[in-house]
């Protein structure tokens, strides 16, 4: 199984794509992981994406395909995975397709998990955190017992920085304009999936699992 997450911040879909590969054997390629392990393990790639880093830029397409590359070719190789941040826009889904045809290994699927942006204010807006032990709680769907209290440990619960309602508008309207345009590239490549994101996790999954069943 090959595939590619879509959604919004917010939308779940790093944890569908690790129960997706945890049921199918397929190894969840974070970006994100990729850039930090790159980095510590000193190799050549993650010399140029720390130097990037260090320098305050955006670490280049180039490098982040260089990445994929190395961890789809190396020692502990996938011809199963799922990508989760990678690719944002059409120029880097066209990159990675070419990659991908490279290395005999095409996105099976690109799996939507969509849900109204309403929704996902409110789930991002809603958020809090316990300072101590890191529990997630929610005031409009899974709110404390105790109003900035956490249930599991009594400690205090705060709202992220990046979580305030200015901050989550700027982020979805990015998403819109940059990621959006992905849906309609991986449509007219018929490989487009796409789940309702609203509900429990499990419910999720299932709808995900029921998608996904059918690949080859």
């Amino acid at each position: 199984m090959r595939i590619v997450m879509l959604g919004a911040p917010g939308s779940g879909k790093g944890t569908q794509g690790k129960k997706i590969g945890a049921k199918y054997d397929a190894p969840q390629i974070s970006t994100g992981d990729l850039l930090r392990a790159a980095v510590n393990a000193g190799s050549e790639v993650g010399k140029r994406a720390k130097a990037a880093m260090d320098a305050g830029e955006l670490v280049s397409d180039e490098i982040v395909l260089s990445l994929i590359r190395e961890r789809l070719t190396g020692e502990d190789a996938a011809a199963n995975f799922i990508l989760d941040g990678f690719p944002r826009n059409i120029t880097q889904a066209e990159a990675l397709d070419q990659l991908l045809e490279t290395l005999q290994l095409p996105i099976q699927a690109a799996l939507l998990i969509d849900i109204p942006r309403a929704e996902l204010s409110q789930r991002l807006t809603g958020r809090r955190s316990c300072k101590a032990c890191g529990a997630i709680f929610n005031i409009y769907t899974a709110p404390p017992a105790v109003e900035g209290v956490c249930d599991r440990c009594g400690g205090e619960l705060f709202q992220r920085a990046d979580d305030v309602a200015e901050t989550i508008d700027n982020r979805l309207t990015t998403y819109e304009q940059q990621t959006m345009p992905l849906i309609a590239y991986y449509q007219q490549q018929q490989k487009l999936e796409s789940v309702e994101g609203s509900g429990e996790v499990e419910q999720i999954f299932a709808r995900a699992d029921a998608v996904l069943a059918g690949l080859d």
